[in-house]
């Protein structure tokens, strides 16, 4: 493995800890908030600060510009997909889903992404392959805790995995030719803008709603937004986008463990097994071929 993949499958992991982490964030702050509102919060939060720090990583790393094409049509797409996947889900639980059951069916993107990347002419070896069923297989036992039925909520989460799914191909798209910081401000402006129309139709956050759930909101936006988002289209350049899915997958391991070492929550030995196929899947995601220019 070289550097560059090397650093870009750090730089996934980390993204996977910090989304993982903030499933406890965001299920503190839903007692306190609706899901749109505080979406249009964090977005627009994540925006704001990539922005301000696009003069610093100008100054010491590359210059980017504002004024590509396919810069702002990345960031819009992108952005339309964050605000259909994050929400499809939070809908999809309102319809029924269980928590498990949502985890599980939104990282079927893992197998989803290399799927659809046959139909764009990018075929992945056999050792993807073979990492995407023991990640399937972490995330069952990982995830479902209870019998398995489709009902509607299940539907309309699976569509939240197709949104994930091609968010990934998108990024994989569009990050090697555009301005990394640039496009991860202009995705969460998008899908905050989205977010914050669809709040006037819920209904609109009041002050005391925000007061109580401003540290989610800031670890979130900062965090989970800015930061690992971020990391993903920086990571994105140098890694095959279904090995990064399986990467990215692992974000279901550190909300276990996030919720075990802050919420108290037992990890029983069904999930400790989810979590050592996961492992197991990462390894051997990476003895996979390089990517191909």
């Amino acid at each position: 493995m070289n550097r560059k993949k090397l650093r870009a499958n750090i730089l996934l992991l980390l993204a996977a800890l910090f989304w993982g982490s903030t499933f406890v964030a965001q299920r503190i702050a839903a007692g306190a908030i609706d899901p749109f509102p505080f979406q249009c919060l964090r977005c627009l939060l994540g925006a704001l600060v990539l922005y301000l720090c696009v003069p610093l990583f100008d100054k010491y790393l590359s210059r980017g510009t504002w004024s590509s094409r396919p810069l702002w049509l990345g960031g819009v797409l992108c952005g339309i997909c964050l605000f259909a996947s994050t929400n499809l889900q939070q809908f999809g639980i309102s319809l029924g889903t269980t928590a498990g059951k949502s985890g599980f069916i939104t990282a079927l993107y893992i197998v989803l992404v290399p799927v659809f990347s046959i139909f764009l002419g990018r075929r992945s070896g056999a050792l993807v392959w073979i990492s995407v069923i023991l990640a399937v297989a972490g995330l069952f036992f990982l995830c479902m805790t209870e019998s398995f039925s489709l009902a509607i909520g299940d539907f309309v989460t699976l569509l939240c995995a197709v949104c994930f799914a091609v968010h990934i191909l998108l990024v994989d798209k569009f990050s090697p030719g555009v301005d990394p910081i640039r496009l991860s401000c202009i995705q969460f402006l998008v899908c905050g803008l989205l977010s914050g129309a669809a709040s006037f139709v819920t209904g609109l956050p009041t002050g005391a709603q925000i007061a109580a759930s401003w540290f989610p909101i800031v670890y979130a936006g900062i965090l989970s937004s800015a930061v690992a988002y971020t990391f993903q289209i920086i990571a994105q350049r140098n890694t095959d986008p279904a090995v990064a899915s399986v990467l990215m997958s692992t974000e279901s391991v550190f909300a276990c463990l996030s919720g075990w070492i802050i919420l108290g929550e037992r990890l029983s030995g069904r999930e400790l097994l989810g979590c050592a196929l996961m492992f197991c899947a990462v390894l051997l995601s990476q003895r996979a071929p390089e990517k191909r220019a």
